[in-house]
């Protein structure tokens, strides 16, 4: 991330802080100080930090969170920390498993995007009755977790549904109809994402459709799809909301299918290269982009200072949050932004995401060239 980027990500970031959490105090006055003293004593860089993502259907997890922060814990630790790295597949059941392994192993700090937040919160529990501090990512998990780092997961959706308006233009009336494809309902963040959507469209447009969208999965989202379309109408579907970019994937195959000769505007999250490359040729809309560098980075800090000392740094939390289990959660969220044909190179490409050349191969060129991206 360069320097004015960075420099607008914390500024943004304070201020989504302050206006969208339901969060007060800073990490010295909640429980930043002493979340978990179930390690007191301060160890060394020898530590080993466990890793549990939820799923690998989703580029991002293999691509960008699991070696960023593998990396980041080498750093921090000289080389001398080590990271034990299990992925969950969507299974609920294997990730409970996957964190008595955890506990087996003796690993110093636990690293959880949970696959379902509630059902994962006796393992937190046991977690730390073992010792071993949770440090929730991406997802806010139940249970006594230490810490959480993850975006501002109502502005996403608001995000998205405002540039879903955007794209329809003089379409978007009350009689407009849109479908709504939102996430899986074991995943907290689908139901921020579908709050802050409706936040934006619900009064906009009519929502003809909408459907939660069982493990995320891109058929799912088709399948769900082409009910919408056999029950509303194909000609009379204005705008779709998809929650992230593999079910828009799967939305716009059921549109395609339909014989549509002009799609309505798709919205998506995660700025997958696909994705980028259906906006490059005009097939979705738009993505949110999110700064998973500084995500991971963040998560990384967290459970080595946790590690290390025994507690998180009082300067490494800008704020807290309230799961359902606990309150005042020492917490980081970072900012995100929407992303279209006009601001790719400035985000994923500049970024380091993805290069000119993986984004526009020969089936895309002529389209990267219709819109400038060069």
């Amino acid at each position: 991330m360069n320097t004015r980027t960075r420099r607008a990500a914390v500024a943004f970031c304070a201020t989504a802080m302050a206006v969208s959490l339901a969060a007060c105090g800073s990490a010295k006055e909640s429980k930043g100080d002493d979340s978990d003293k179930s390690s007191s004593a301060k160890k060394g860089d020898d530590i080993t930090v466990g890793l549990l993502l939820p799923e690998n259907q989703t580029a991002r997890y293999e691509k960008f969170d699991k070696p960023i922060i593998e990396k980041q814990i080498s750093t921090l630790t000289k080389g001398k920390g080590k990271l034990e790295y299990l992925n969950a597949k969507q299974d609920a059941t294997l990730q409970s498993q996957q964190i008595d392994t955890m506990i087996t192993k003796k690993v110093d700090v636990l690293i959880l995007d949970a696959v379902d937040y509630k059902a994962v919160a006796n393992g937190v529990k046991k977690a730390k009755d073992a010792g071993i501090p949770v440090v929730a990512y991406d997802r806010l998990a139940e249970g006594p977790i230490a810490a959480y780092t993850s975006f501002d997961n109502e502005e996403v959706g608001k995000t998205q549904g405002e540039a879903l308006l955007k794209a329809m233009g003089s379409k978007a009336t009350k009689s407009s109809k849109i479908v709504m494809m939102n996430g899986a309902i074991t995943d907290p963040n689908a139901a921020f994402f579908k709050k802050g959507a409706l936040s934006v469209l619900k009064d906009k447009v009519t929502i003809a459709k909408s459907y939660d969208t069982k493990e995320w999965k891109p058929e799912n989202a088709n399948s769900n799809m082409e009910g919408a379309i056999s029950s509303i109408g194909k000609g009379k579907i204005a705008g779709v909301y998809s929650a992230n970019d593999g079910m828009a994937g799967g939305i716009i195959t059921a549109l395609k299918a339909a014989g549509l000769s002009k799609l309505p505007p798709v919205t998506g999250q995660d700025a997958e290269l696909a994705g980028v490359q259906r906006i490059v040729t005009g097939d979705q809309y738009m993505s949110v982009f999110k700064s998973y560098p500084q995500e991971a980075e963040t998560v990384a800090k967290m459970a080595v200072s946790i590690a290390k000392n025994g507690k998180l740094d009082s300067g490494l939390a800008t704020g807290t949050v309230d799961s359902g289990t606990e309150k005042g959660v020492p917490s980081v969220i970072v900012p995100v932004v929407s992303l279209t044909q006009d601001n790719i190179k400035d985000t994923v490409i500049d970024q380091g995401y993805y290069t000119l050349g993986e984004i526009c191969t020969a089936k895309y060129k002529a389209a990267c060239d219709k819109i400038g991206l060069k």
